[in-house]
Parts: structure tokens; sequence; C-alpha cells
């Protein structure tokens, strides 16, 4: 059978919640993920050192039998540099959302006045700090992405030292501005280089696939997968794994979220693989995130295999992308 091999593999993006929740999926991430970038979206949200350092130990206590690094980050405030240096060693980037634009985001940011921000996107440019977004308006839906582009710019313009991660970005406008800008790089999901929107409501609605920023257009997917199968280095794996109970995915207004963390690896061989592209899966899953933002993981090594693998019916009440369905890669073992 045909195996492959990951060195370190890293998820830039994840959502690993708290509580039940968080004892029940960090595992799943920790058993073939050498570290991971955690996202503050709690209630109430990671916004000051002792929020940063409870979170990291309650991270670590669900994973006590597993290697795994959480890369914590801050939810976007416009904080003063005395605050951004007494924290920064316990950070690795900023989380910025748009007011109520997705999970948990209600205490985001309402106006993008670059003056208002200036002192804390300074700081952070010159203490290197890099700036995560979720990048959509309160447009229409499918336009809200595309119509972010011009913040983008302005961020990007204003502050060209300040390194910009556009998360889980899924239009062929977010990746043309890739290479606009020195300063702008990106996170793709796997569910991403897979969907597009006639997945999720094109037949019956499929709340497992539902997520935000939605899937888009045919053209959009092709755009993705032209620069995560050729490993784009300014592009890198970002889950945005985002469980809820089934109950909360299953009922009127959906939850939005996809939960992949235990199948990312075996859908990422399956598509690489699918292309011919598997020599280049170590860059995108590992090595650009490396070097985009200067760490250096633990030594981890995930081998898969090609074989039948069949996608539980739910992990501990939370139903994965896929489930019971049957995937063509498996993961042999981990060391």
């Amino acid at each position: 059978m045909k195996t492959h091999t990951l060195l370190m593999p890293l998820d830039m993006h994840l959502h690993l919640r708290d509580g039940v929740m968080l004892q029940n999926v960090a595992p799943l991430s920790a058993y073939s993920f050498s570290g991971a970038v955690v996202m503050p979206n709690l209630v109430p949200p990671v916004e000051n050192k002792a929020d940063v350092i409870a979170y990291k130990a309650r991270i670590m206590a669900a994973v006590p039998n597993d290697y795994f690094e959480p890369y914590m980050t801050l939810f976007y405030k416009n904080y003063d540099k005395a605050f951004l240096e007494s924290v920064a060693d316990e950070i690795t980037a900023i989380k910025l959302y748009p007011a109520g634009i997705t999970t948990n985001s209600e205490g985001g940011v309402s106006s993008f006045n670059i003056e208002e921000m200036r002192v804390t996107l300074q700081a952070m440019s010159d203490m290197e700090i890099p700036l995560c977004v979720h990048g959509e308006t309160d447009g229409f839906v499918m336009d809200r992405e595309a119509e972010f582009m011009s913040i983008y710019e302005l961020l990007a313009s204003n502050f060209p030292k300040l390194k910009i991660i556009m998360e889980h970005i899924t239009t062929k406008e977010a990746v043309a501005m890739l290479d606009k800008y020195e300063n702008l790089y990106a996170t793709i999901t796997v569910h991403h280089l897979i969907l597009t929107l006639d997945d999720v409501v094109g037949g019956m609605m499929q709340p497992h696939l539902f997520c935000k920023p939605i899937a888009k257009r045919p053209e959009d997917l092709d755009a993705l997968l032209s620069v995560a199968l050729e490993a784009h280095p300014k592009v890198m794996f970002g889950s945005d794994s985002a469980p809820h109970p089934q109950h909360k995915k299953e009922s009127c207004g959906c939850a939005a979220g996809v939960f992949t963390a235990p199948i990312a690896l075996q859908l990422l061989c399956e598509i690489f693989d699918q292309f011919g592209k598997l020599d280049n899966l170590q860059a995108f899953i590992s090595d650009n995130a490396q070097s985009i933002y200067g760490i250096c993981p633990e030594f981890k090594e995930i081998t898969l295999e090609e074989r039948p693998f069949v996608v539980p019916a739910n992990y501990s009440g939370v139903v994965p992308m896929y489930a019971g369905e049957t995937l063509s890669w498996a993961i042999e073992s981990v060391d």
C-alpha cells in the first residue's frame, strides 16, 4: 500500500472551545498535530494575560498524554503598548473579528478606523506580533469576503511591517490579494478545498457542511486549490475546525462550523494525491507556517496509508464532516 509521511503537522486556525467540549476535542488534534493556533472567541473572550495563561493550562490538562503546543491568541481590542509588552511572551498572535460576524464575535471591531487602531497595530508591528483577521463584512453573504479586501488593503498599506494573516480565505479575490502586498498571508481550510455552496445547499441542506465564511463558487474553489496544491509560500493549513454539539447543528438556527480536526490529514492526503501533488503537502501542512510565524514545533512524525477509513458517526457527540463515509487515506502511525 502507498504511504506518506508528514513531519510536525500544524493547524494554524483551530477552535478548541472550553469545558467538556475542550476535553472531548483537544485530544483529537493533539494526536495528529504538533501544535495549533488556538482561537480566543470563548464566552467571555480571551483578552488579558490571566485569560491566556489559564486557557492554555486547561488545554494542556486536556491533552496530558500527547505532545501538543497550543499557540495562544488574544481577542483583538485597542490595547496599549504597555499591555502588549506584558503579554507578548504568552501569545503567538492576536485575532481580529468584525463585530457579530461569526460565533462569539459580538465584542469584535465595529469600525475600522485606522487612527483609533494605530497605537495597537503599530505596537504589534514593532513587536512582530501577527494579526489574524476574520475577513468578512456584514454585506450579502456571498460577497462578504470580497468586500473585505479593501480593509485588508487599508491595514496592509498603513502597517507594511505588520504580518497580517487572512484567515480561512474562500475567494479568488483573496487569492489574488496574496501577491499584492508583501505582508499579507493566508490560511486555507480543508473543507474549502473540497466544497462549493452547491454541496451545502444545492440539494437537501447539509448542516454539518455549513460554516462561516460559507463555501463559495467553483471558480473560487479552483483558485484556492491552485495556491494550496502548489504550496504557495504565503499560504498554510488552518482547519477552522469548529465543534458544536449535534443538537446545535441539526436544529433551526444551525450553528456555523465544520468539524474536521480528526480527519483533516486524511482528507488533505486524498486531495493532494488526487492532483499528483503529495510532495507539496509538507510545505502546506507545516513548513510554510514555521517560516511565516517563526516557530519551531517539537518533532512529530505522522504516517498515513492509502487504505479505506470509515469516518465515525460522531466524536463524543460532535458530528464530523463526512460522518459515516469512507475516505481513501488513514493514519497508520504517530511517532
